[in-house]
């Protein structure tokens, strides 16, 4: 027998977690840093720096892995320190005190879906803008006491990590989270076995757990199916963040529609309204529908009305590739089951999904969100406008300026992206009522009292740390991909605290123009390399993995940005997370922003500079577009001057050269003998006075309650009313109205068009009148004239106004119209009658979009 001198098989690792036990003295922190709570607020993390810089530090700033990690040196020195136990005590005083605030129940409840929410860097479920929109609205609802429950999804992977090539080739890193190192908590059965939620798909069941995140007084539930209960091929649903192909895309939304209502029956959640935060969670009405037809046995439109009456969707792009859209067959063989059992054709179904029913079309989940819900808006003024106009086909007997859809222009959460510095001259400034009340400009006007010295010195004490940050942060990444190591000590030495910074950071898609500032490279040249007046830009953001032209243009700008006139004055940071966010929507002077124009629906990262002090240098798009205000930033215009692209973005280029050449370099080079501008306070003082007070999430949420959860919530109640009476009753009237819309007949019409212009409007001429026979109809019906201009160049119609005919008589089925109103606008016009039946109790025109052109 041969005798081996070393004979050993692979070893086999397990992991094992040893964490710290706290003592006493330090535990509220831990039940702190499970709660979301910490993220805005400053003393719990000056706090816990406070315990270990170093492991802080290395933890990420992740509370939960730096209290695990605590050495018992550390926490025996620790407890002895008394006044740090006094403190400790004091804030977990405040944290009790503002978690036991219970919710404002004179507000209906809310159910919130979305696909991702940006919370906190340390918990990566979310890619960009729509996600810290929706962690923004959680944090806010928390503040505002609404009761309000979240539902989504926990990402193994998240969204990817960005690294850089040597070329600058962006890199897609997906790096799976330790779920144990998060601040969330795993739901339990009773006894205290991991609560398991069962989803039937078409063929088999997925199974979920579920996690909660503690979001100061609110709670967002988020579903995982990566455990051995589900094959590999369903481990993998919840994995990555729009990750796979579009089967996989069919299967996180039919787990986050159909999983997350089971989900809420399952915790016994009922809400007054179900808000569904993109098309993605369009599916919550499907399980709605399936719940009242199959659980209650209702009819299917009993069924419809009662859904709708409390649903609200929000769109939040206008970009054609934000929505999706599925073939009939993905759809066929996901949904076919559960539309079987509400038992409706297909047909039916599909057609909810199409902007023209019985088309081809595929199923588009936003038409199906707009078809099962009451109501609908976009993000920003203008982004409601752009909707409109986007989503008219739907129904097709109205122009888009008489759509029911409307807007409220997103927000940010000031305690989140506000620093502390900034708080603190908050705090000093505005009164103790200010963080409770932060969208009352009287209160934002107190910043005309803070004194230029102090505020000059607060923004140069937020660049210094933005440029600290740059170079603590990012030095080893550039070592790795710049090739030269000596470029990197030219780098470092001129990113200058005492420059113009200009920073351009967000999703890097081709819309968002990020190449504009490089159209005229010498031009360029010469603005960032005057010696008496530097101008640093410093660019960041993600391509999504799938968009080569994004990742292109990072290319671009890093191959620029090495070139010898540059290096230094132009950076791209990687890896654009809300840590670096927070670093430069502070730390630079200007946020540029140039989208092409009305593809910004509205666009944050603006309005978190200005909580902050920053200027805005913008097109006139998205929030900006009602934020603007002369003397306090500047803005290109909203309209085009030509319709070759190319030559517009020259123009923009232009126009931006233009602005840093003649306006805002010279103003903020304007020195006076205390080293600062005066005027560029002034712009300052001027912006967050004027500006500032309504892009919070507080001014956000009230608008959302003003302009929808009020109504949707007192509407669906009295449909509820009764066993259903009033929906039944709508119901009825639709259903019979419906079936004998063609069966009236107009008798006469007699009508002309040609008018004078009465100024005063008091004239009593009767330019027109329609009999119309009612035949079977019950319903009431209203005629209107419709007055539109010819688009020259479209040569469609636009809608200019509308008015109804005055019912005079009626005789028998026989109704009788006039109008004696003369046209508003003078001029040549075109016009033309509609027909339309009315109900009191409808919400909206929409609700019931019957109409008939005489």
């Amino acid at each position: 027998m041969i005798i081996k001198s070393n004979y050993s098989n692979s070893p086999v690792w397990r992991d094992i977690h040893v964490h710290a036990v706290l003592p006493p003295e330090l535990q509220p922190l831990e039940e702190i840093s499970h709660n979301l709570w910490w993220v805005w607020n400053e003393e719990v993390k000056a706090i816990l720096e406070t315990l270990d810089t170093e492991e802080w530090e290395k933890s990420g700033k992740n509370p939960v892995v730096m209290l695990q990690n605590l050495r018992s040196d550390i926490t025996e020195r620790l407890v002895n320190d008394k006044p740090l136990v006094e403190r400790i005590q004091r804030v977990y005083a405040q944290f009790k005190e503002y978690m036991n605030v219970p919710y404002n129940t004179e507000r209906p409840s809310i159910a919130y879906f979305s696909m991702e929410y940006g919370l906190s860097h340390v918990l990566k479920i979310y890619s960009g803008g729509l996600g810290v929109l929706a962690g923004d609205y959680l944090k806010e609802a928390s503040d505002s006491r609404v009761d309000m429950t979240a539902v989504g999804f926990l990402y193994k992977y998240g969204y990817f990590t960005q690294s850089l090539s040597v070329d600058g080739q962006q890199i897609a890193n997906y790096e799976a989270q330790s779920f144990g190192n998060l601040p969330i908590s795993q739901v339990m059965n009773e006894d205290g076995t991991p609560m398991i939620l069962e989803v039937p798909f078409h063929d088999r069941v997925i199974y979920s757990y579920i996690w909660k995140v503690a979001v100061g007084r609110i709670n967002l539930y988020l579903m995982d199916t990566d455990f051995d209960h589900n094959s590999h091929y369903d481990r993998s649903i919840t994995h990555q963040l729009y990750g796979g192909d579009w089967e996989n895309r069919m299967k996180q939304e039919f787990l986050l529609g159909i999983g997350g209502i089971l989900l809420l029956n399952k915790l016994g959640i009922k809400k007054d309204v179900y808000h569904m935060n993109e098309g993605h969670a369009a599916f919550i009405n499907v399980q709605r529908l399936f719940d009242y037809v199959v659980g209650e046995n209702l009819p299917f439109n009993l069924a419809l009305e009662i859904v709708r009456a409390s649903s609200l969707y929000t769109v939040h792009t206008p970009v054609p590739a934000g929505h999706d859209y599925f073939d009939e067959a993905l759809i066929g063989k996901y949904m076919t089951p559960i539309i079987e059992k509400i038992g409706i054709p297909w047909q039916q179904f599909m057609d909810m999904g199409r902007s023209t029913p019985g088309s081809n079309e595929k199923f588009s989940m936003s038409v199906f969100a707009l078809n099962t819900a009451q109501e609908a808006n976009g993000v920003s003024k203008l982004h409601g406008t752009v909707s409109q106009k986007m989503f008219q086909p739907v129904w097709s007997g109205y122009f888009p300026e008489e759509l029911h859809v409307s807007y409220v222009t997103n927000g940010v959460h000031l305690p989140s992206w506000a620093t502390s510095s900034v708080k603190e001259l908050f705090a000093k400034h505005f009164g103790s009522d200010f963080f409770e009340d932060q969208s009352n400009t009287n209160l934002w006007n107190n910043i005309w009292n803070v004194s230029d010295d102090e505020l000059w010195s607060l923004r140069c004490h937020l660049k210094k740390k933005l440029v600290d940050y740059i170079k603590v942060e990012f030095t080893d990444g550039w070592l790795k991909n710049q090739a030269d190591p000596t470029r990197i000590m030219n780098i470092l030495e001129e990113v200058n605290p005492n420059a113009l910074l200009i920073g351009f950071s967000r999703r890097f898609a081709t819309y968002k123009r990020a190449h504009l500032l490089f159209t005229d490279l010498d031009r360029l040249s010469k603005i960032v390399n005057n010696p008496k007046h530097p101008v640093q830009f410093i660019f960041a953001g993600k391509a999504h993995p799938a968009d080569g032209g994004g990742q292109g243009l990072i290319k671009q700008i890093v191959e620029i940005s090495r070139r010898p006139e540059f290096l230094g004055k132009i950076i791209f940071l990687e890896n654009y997370d809300m840590r670096l966010a927070k670093r430069l929507v502070s730390g630079v002077d200007i946020w540029l922003n140039t989208p092409t124009r009305a593809q910004e629906a509205s666009g944050t990262s603006g309005e978190k500079a200005e909580m902050n002090g920053v200027l805005n240098l913008s097109v006139l798009d998205g929030w900006w577009y009602e934020g603007y205000k002369e003397g306090a930033g500047w803005a290109l215009t909203e309209k085009r001057t030509y319709d070759n692209q190319e030559y517009q973005d020259e123009l923009d280029a232009s126009t931006i050269y233009s602005l840093l050449e003649n306006e805002i370099i010279p103003l903020y080079y304007a020195r006076n003998s205390n080293g600062y501008s005066h005027e560029w306070i002034q712009y300052i003082k001027k912006s967050m006075a004027l500006i500032a007070p309504m892009c919070t999430t507080k001014r956000m949420m009230d608008d959302y309650f003003d302009r929808f959860y009020n109504k949707l919530a007192e509407r669906s109640k009295l449909l509820r009313l009764n066993n259903y009476a009033k929906a039944k009753e709508i119901v009825e009237w639709k259903e019979h109205t419906a079936s004998n819309w063609d069966s009236f007949e107009v008798k006469h019409i007699e009508f002309n068009p040609n008018q004078k212009m009465n100024i005063n409007n008091d004239n009593k001429e009767i330019y027109g009148k329609v009999v119309i026979d009612r035949k079977n109809l019950k319903c009431d019906l209203a005629v209107e004239c419709v007055v539109v201009d010819i688009d020259p160049t479209s040569k469609t119609p636009q809608f200019v106004e509308s008015y109804d005919f005055e019912l005079v008589k009626t005789e028998g089925r026989l109704l009788h119209f006039e109008s004696s109103k003369a046209l508003n606008d003078p001029g040549s016009h075109q016009y033309g009658l509609r027909v339309y039946p009315k109900n009191p109790d409808l919400p909206h025109r929409m609700d019931f979009a019957y109409t008939r052109w005489i």
